[in-house]
């Protein structure tokens, strides 16, 4: 199968990077910081929607400080993975699924150049055969068209399409691209489970092979409402 990962909350815990980048950042504009929690609610979207949800909890409409702000973030971003750790037993299932004849590959919001550098970092950038970012020029996720491009980049051959990611963002996603969706239940998600449309979820990352196959053996794996 063609298994692509969500990066940040999926895959990795990467919300203490971002948020001392976003701190940093805040502060060499002169403005107050943000407690974790907060920045973690503004993960998902991309740089752009993170500066501009910090500078809305801060009442500020500035559209040349908000740039000034994604650029300084952004110069900031590709070493920023001191604080990141992957979720447990990833490495390991990553490779398992592998060993399987999967295909992996990561489509996320995050830039290209910071997903490959944390990815680096942590020892899983070969794990992927493609990762795309949210710079690649087309539109970011729920917009489905990285998804699909990725997909085919790594060809039909490669088998049947999953997604698994963590948030309402990688739900959409997968059901605009009409792929089944893997629910990861530790990453940022706001929603209840319950109410996204999924194949299946799941809270520990040992659990994803089975569920693989299960999909894989399914006959209409891609359901029509919210598992429950």
């Amino acid at each position: 199968m063609r298994l692509v990962f969500d990066l940040d909350g999926t895959l990795i815990d990467s919300a203490p990077d971002i948020h001392a980048v976003a701190n940093e950042v805040a502060a060499s504009e002169g403005l107050d910081g943000f407690d974790l929690p907060t920045i973690r609610s503004f993960i998902g979207h991309g740089v752009p929607h993170l500066v501009g949800c910090m500078l809305t909890a801060r009442g500020i409409k500035d559209a040349a400080l908000a740039r000034r702000m994604i650029e300084a973030f952004l110069a900031r971003y590709e070493t920023a993975v001191g604080l990141t750790r992957p979720y447990p037993s990833v490495a390991a299932t990553l490779q398992a699924l592998s060993r399987a004849g999967h295909r992996l590959a990561v489509c996320t919001n995050k830039p290209l150049a910071p997903a490959r550098a944390v990815l680096t970092h942590l020892g899983l950038l070969d794990c992927f055969d493609q990762v795309i970012g949210g710079d690649s020029g087309l539109p970011r996720k729920p917009n489905p068209a990285t998804l699909r491009e990725v997909l085919a980049r790594m060809g039909e051959d490669a088998g049947a399409p999953a997604y698994i990611g963590d948030s309402e963002i990688d739900a959409a996603t997968a059901e605009s691209a009409a792929a089944p969706f893997l629910l990861f239940t530790e990453g940022y998600r706001k929603t209840p489970a319950a109410q996204l449309t999924q194949f299946a979820r799941f809270s520990d990352f040992r659990e994803l092979p089975a569920l693989i196959d299960r999909l894989a053996e399914a006959t209409e794996p891609y359901p029509s409402s919210p598992v429950k």
